[in-house]
């Protein structure tokens, strides 16, 4: 192997990256050649360079980029590559994958040799570990449980912080289960009804908003509230599906009803409706006196933000409302208009009472 081949490889080894392919300039590869060897133009550096080239590329390292331009010398070479990934040798020992084989299945590390690192192997280790005496352990947190067996509270859960994470316990085929930890519920702000004890609840309402909570409460204390609940929850957009099962954590096991109140747009239906998919075995439905509220202040629309519109949770949301209704949120919805919860303050609520 000559000089010119030897430093192309060393150039395409340092640039090759074990998950994605790079794009390299023939131009500025050879001009680096250029710089490093002094004898280039003497020993005819750009014949051998083209060979160096066009054997990466017949060796699968380097793929041409067509119909681009060309690097302007003869013989001709495109002047863009991709450097293709870098294919991973095996590195773990087979006798070790052997003797974990009872409870792990190493299928995708033998497809994908490219994770079999070192790090990889100690996380399977502390996890192998782990297993072996799961039966005496009990169910912790998954944040607490992650820094026991990976170092940090969000190994398994952040996948910018650690994208390598996110997916381990699939690679190495592991259900969540197994490392007996839970996601745990987050508690939430509610406002049980002055004079009520938590036996007493039956009806909650459920808001979307912080502002029309605190103007809930205010309308509960005076009992001007619509349903009459003896529990608000400040529902916190999206959040409100995390912790909703909290709830059940908190207060005793019965029959209660919830009404669920949010914005009328396309986020808000999505919210009402995957909080009725999940929790099938309660009785969720929308708060539609106080959807019909806001109706009233259809004048008081606004645009829609980048929200995500999902046919589905609308036709279901759609579906609690009368033939008139449903034509004034189907125009809100064709126009991109929502109709946000603060629309009701005390003042229009207490004037539409």
């Amino acid at each position: 192997m000559d000089i010119i081949e030897t430093r192309v490889r060393g150039f395409i080894e340092d640039i090759q990256h074990p998950n994605q392919k790079k794009k390299v300039n023939i131009n500025d590869l050879e001009y680096q050649l250029e710089q490093q060897i002094e004898a280039y133009f003497d020993m005819d550096g750009y014949t051998l360079f083209y060979y160096a080239i066009e054997k990466l590329e017949n060796e699968g390292q380097l793929t041409p980029i067509r119909n681009m331009q060309q690097n302007g010398k003869s013989p001709s070479l495109p002047l863009y590559y991709w450097v293709n990934i870098k294919k991973a040798t095996t590195q773990w020992n087979r006798l070790d994958m052997l003797r974990l084989s009872n409870l792990f299945d190493f299928s995708y590390y033998e497809h994908n040799p490219e994770w079999q690192t070192q790090e990889e192997w100690k996380r399977i280790e502390k996890l192998y570990t782990f297993l072996q005496s799961k039966e005496e352990r009990i169910i912790v947190s998954i944040e607490e449980r992650s820094v026991e067996l990976f170092g940090h509270e969000k190994f398994l859960t952040d996948e910018n912080l650690f994208p390598e994470g996110k997916g381990f316990l699939n690679r190495i085929n592991v259900p969540m289960e197994e490392l007996k930890c839970i996601e745990l519920a987050e508690p939430f702000v509610f406002w049980l009804k002055p004079g009520k004890e938590l036996k007493d609840i039956k009806r909650i309402l459920i808001v979307e908003k912080l502002s029309v909570f605190h103007t809930c409460v205010d309308l509960l204390v005076s009992e001007q509230l619509d349903y009459e609940p003896e529990l608000i929850i400040f529902g916190d957009g999206e959040k409100i599906e995390n912790s909703f099962s909290f709830f059940f954590r908190m207060f005793p096991e019965q029959e209660y009803l919830f009404y669920y109140v949010g914005d009328i747009d396309p986020e808000g239906y999505s919210i009402l409706n995957r909080l009725i998919e999940k929790h099938s075995d309660c009785c969720i439905q929308p708060a539609l006196k106080i959807y019909r509220k806001m109706l009233e202040n259809v004048e008081k629309a606004n645009k829609q933000i980048k929200q995500v519109k999902n046919i589905e949770h609308r036709n279901h949301f759609f579906s609690w409302f009368t033939e008139d209704e449903q034509a004034i949120l189907l125009q809100l919805w064709n126009e991109d208009l929502r109709i946000p919860l603060e629309v009701l303050t005390l003042e229009t609520w207490r004037r539409e009472m």
